[in-house]
């Protein structure tokens, strides 16, 4: 029974130490349980000695590559050879693959080159491997688009696809009807009962449920419903604003903005004060239409912006004159218009003192402004008191060349709508709480110019401060 196995080609696994071999059996000693290969190869390298030997006990693993039926002394034309998958033999009886051996358990045809492995459906075969494989005929290849050339199977396709498919799929996947089996109302009614059982948030219902994540600036707690109209004025004006956030500022006349102003100097909030207050907020204002960092960058002092600041003989005239020496001091080029007077205000003189100590330019000429646009013009020619100051030859000038130029207008501190503006102006800037101002005053902003709230209430009005974390916010009409 040993001897009918000399010949096939077999691997013999001897564990890690020693490795695996693979060769041609040349005999097997039932009685000292030894078997030898010739022609041997060790993990896939050659050996360099012709024949080597193994003892059962060191065989942890054997499996048969290529069978030869009949005994391997008969000639090479007598013997026909199986090709077939690697076939383990259990370690130390040779014996059990005896009916493998048999031919009555081999293919159809040499051309197929399976065989049929006991314990296994008649439909399933191993396919052989592709080192042992031969050509099919033409006939035998299932034709390829792409495999097919001359009639004949390339040897490389017919590797791929040489095998006949015995066992090929007759209907399709009934995709509608594995579909239908599935109740997604059913499982995404227990997704959501599961998520409100948990306390998480459902997925259908946004709307329903509490959020659980809050941005930075929501607030956590249950507040009280919020109050937008958080000030009342005794005497409204014609128009309301409101800020970014939603709260309704009132305007208010000017009589009333006297008052107001008049009883914060008197508590020590001095002309002087608001004028510097009103120039640092220009400034900050002014720097961000300028550009904001983007514009004031130490890469950026070939390109610096020129201001045109156009002031009269007055409070505004002289907050005007404090923005430009705070523009100056940020290297910004600043030309400050202001006419001749022989007798100005005092907080005027003080204010053109300072601003002649920077590199600012003062004219008292429309000639000697620039001809070129600049990058933003100041407009502090309007005075709330004095409505003649229109009139003179020195404002016309002055508002002509504004209108003429192509630079966008700010306007500081401007009046009410009930006095006409000769300079259309992109922005405005209020004090405090603003006037109703007329169209031509552009996008209207408010600056906090720090009155107390006690001093709000002194003269009726009920203020709670809609600056929130700055000092200049823009208005919208209600």
């Amino acid at each position: 029974m040993a001897a009918d196995w000399l010949g096939s080609l077999v691997s013999i696994n001897c564990g890690p130490t020693l490795g695996v071999y693979q060769g041609e059996v040349v005999s097997v000693d039932q009685s000292s349980q030894t078997i030898s290969l010739r022609q041997p190869f060790h993990n896939g390298v050659k050996c360099p000695v012709p024949e080597v030997t193994f003892s059962a006990i060191d065989i942890k693993e054997l499996k048969i590559l290529d069978i030869t039926i009949g005994n391997a002394r008969n000639s090479s034309s007598a013997s026909t050879k199986v090709s077939s998958a690697p076939v383990v033999v259990p370690k130390g009886d040779p014996r059990s693959a005896a009916n493998l051996n048999s031919p009555q358990h081999c293919s159809k045809s040499q051309g197929e080159r399976h065989v049929d492995i006991p314990g296994q459906p008649k439909g399933f075969r191993r396919r052989h491997n592709s080192w042992s494989s031969s050509s099919k005929g033409a006939n035998q290849a299932t034709p390829k688009k792409n495999g097919v050339k001359n009639g004949q199977m390339k040897p490389r396709d017919d590797e791929c696809f040489g095998e006949a498919t015995d066992d090929g799929v007759d209907t399709d996947f009934d995709f509608e009807g594995n579909l239908a089996l599935f109740d997604k109302a059913a499982v995404f009614s227990e997704i959501d009962i599961s998520e409100r059982r948990n306390g998480a948030r459902s997925r259908g219902t946004p709307l329903d449920q509490t959020p659980t994540r809050y941005r930075h600036d929501e607030n956590i707690l249950e507040a009280k419903p919020v109050v937008y109209r958080q000030i009342t004025v005794p005497q409204p004006g014609a128009k309301e604003y409101c800020t970014d956030s939603g709260l309704v500022v009132p305007s208010i006349s000017y009589e009333l903005h006297q008052r107001l102003l008049s009883i914060a100097e008197r508590h020590g909030l001095s002309l002087e004060r608001r004028v510097e207050m009103t120039g640092v907020c220009a400034t900050q204002m002014a720097l961000t239409l300028l550009g904001g960092p983007n514009r004031f960058t130490p890469k950026n002092l070939h390109q610096r912006p020129t201001v045109a600041l156009l002031c009269g003989p007055h409070v505004q005239g002289a907050q005007g004159i404090s923005c430009g020496r705070h523009l100056a001091n940020h290297e910004v080029e600043v030309v400050m218009f202001l006419p001749n007077f022989v007798k100005m205000l005092d907080c005027v003189t003080s204010e053109v003192t300072l601003f002649n100590k920077t590199s600012g330019k003062q004219v008292s000429s429309i000639k000697d402004l620039p001809d070129t646009p600049v990058d933003l013009i100041i407009n502090c020619l309007d005075c709330h008191e004095n409505t003649f100051l229109m009139d003179q030859p020195w404002y016309r000038a002055a508002a002509d060349w504004a209108n003429h130029n192509r630079a966008p207008v700010l306007s500081l501190d401007p009046p009410g709508s009930g006095q006409g503006q000769a300079v259309e102006a992109k922005w405005s800037l209020s004090l405090c709480l603003p006037f109703s101002l007329a169209e031509g005053a552009g996008r209207v902003y408010l600056c906090d110019i720090g009155i107390p709230r006690q001093v709000f209430k002194e003269v009726g009005i009920k203020y709670i401060c809609p600056f929130g974390c700055k000092f200049v916010i823009p208005l919208h009409s209600a």
